[in-house]
């Protein structure tokens, strides 16, 4: 079948302006609106899809003016067409999206308010990062002094150290502690040992220490600690134990039985003084005690008697946390020691024997000491063997002045109570 020239319908004129995407805007919506040089024409109501948009060249910038105007709405065929109309598109540069979301800061004024602050999100702006450490002793602090503070250099290792070991004295113990010094030889610096160690956690921890004397007779601790405005003594507070049991029991009130040690920050309860004193203290005596004192302080360190045998010493083996073993560097003591420990550990104590830290107390002089022995004997059976340097003050058997103690012997008794707050 032929057709004629009448059968067909153009789509589009030859001497109409083409599309272009490179022609101005107002050119592109003539053509779009079938407006010639000559006019519209009625056989260019149908319109050709408009091609895609020229691809700019890489790396130029791209303008509004770089999108195609889309055609406007006319005349629509007797069939509609199967694909969806065109959507415009974006204005703005190509760029970015139509609708750019604004990030919400959390530190912005104008932030939207998140799900789930709490007030500890506010609060937290208060914590300040720590200073770095600077060096306060030795000529790095002498020089940081100086100079004004201009130069600040680090702590020096013995310092650090030393820094190490007040922190570890200082951190919480998570409730009541007890420390028993033992050793059933006299003059083994067991009283001592219980001063200087509550010296050194009263002043790093700001009290809140006791010391007290279970001597199952006369003890002591009362005689080489600095004396009160009394003289009594676990005995009187033992007959007047019930005013503490209640709740008009007051800290106040039990300083008229515990004898305070001033800048030491820490107090003393002693044992019976006389050597004409009644019966022994017995285990439910220690108990008592024990449950009325713990109610105002944090740590409770304990002298202990000669006799491994009384109930009372046996009462404050049972509560302790931590077991301190003292002794002097002459083998007598040691060995009395040693064979102490065999006893624990035969009654069942092995665990308390193998976390204990031995205290070893130098003499004046050094000749006919077996240190080596004494250290590697007891570095086997306990967790730590440290020394003690000789001082004549603590040597000396009277009240001991605090404030004159040797700096030798105060760092290493920080040293010594590092290592007990350690089994804390």
């Amino acid at each position: 079948m032929e057709h004629t020239e009448e059968d067909t319908v153009p789509l589009h004129r030859p001497d109409a302006p083409a599309w272009s995407p490179f022609a101005p805007p107002e050119v592109n919506a003539r053509h779009a609106s079938g407006q010639g040089s000559e006019g519209p024409r009625a056989a260019d109501h149908v319109p050709s899809a408009p091609p895609p948009p020229a691809t700019p060249m890489p790396g130029a910038p791209r303008t509004a003016a770089d999108w195609p105007t889309p055609p406007s709405q006319g005349p629509q065929p007797s069939q509609p067409s199967q694909q969806p109309a065109p959507q415009p598109p974006p204005q703005g540069p190509s760029h970015l999206p139509a609708r750019v979301p604004v990030p919400v800061f959390p530190d912005h004024p104008g932030a939207l308010e998140r799900v789930g602050v709490t007030a500890d999100d506010f609060a937290s702006r208060r914590v300040v990062p720590p200073r770095p450490p600077v060096a306060e002793t030795g000529l790095r602090g002498a020089l940081h002094r100086l100079s004004l503070g201009v130069i600040a250099l680090p702590p020096g290792p013995r310092e650090q150290a030393r820094n190490r070991a007040v922190e570890t004295v200082r951190r919480n113990f998570g409730g009541l502690r007890q420390v028993t010094v033992v050793n059933p030889k006299g003059g083994a610096g067991k009283t001592v040992a219980v001063l200087m160690l509550a010296m050194t956690f009263g002043r790093h921890r700001g009290g809140y220490v006791l010391a007290w004397d279970n001597n199952e007779t006369q003890g002591t601790l009362g005689m080489r600690a600095q004396q009160d405005f009394h003289v009594r003594t676990v005995r009187d507070l033992l007959r007047d134990l019930d005013h503490f049991k209640g709740p008009t029991g007051r800290i106040g009130d039990l300083s008229q039985y515990v004898r305070a040690q001033g800048g030491a920050m820490f107090d003393v309860l002693a044992s019976d003084e006389s050597a004409t004193a009644g019966e022994m203290l017995t285990a439910q005596s220690f108990g008592d005690l024990r449950e009325a004192v713990s109610r105002f302080y944090k740590l409770i360190v304990v002298d202990t008697g000669n006799n491994v045998r009384a109930a009372n010493w046996q009462a404050a083996i049972d509560a302790t946390d931590q077991l301190v073993v003292t002794m002097s560097a002459r083998n007598d003591s040691a060995e009395t020691a040693a064979r102490m420990l065999d006893h624990l550990e035969q009654t069942g104590r092995r665990d308390l024997v193998r976390g204990a830290v031995s205290v070893v107390s130098m003499p004046a002089h050094r000749k006919d000491v077996d240190l080596p022995a004494v250290q590697r004997h007891f570095a086997a059976r306990t967790r730590a063997v440290l020394l003690a340097p000789y001082e004549k003050l603590l040597d000396s058997g009277e009240p001991i002045r605090y404030d004159s103690l040797s700096k030798a012997s105060s760092a290493a008794w920080l040293r010594i109570g590092a290592a007990v707050a350690e089994g804390l």
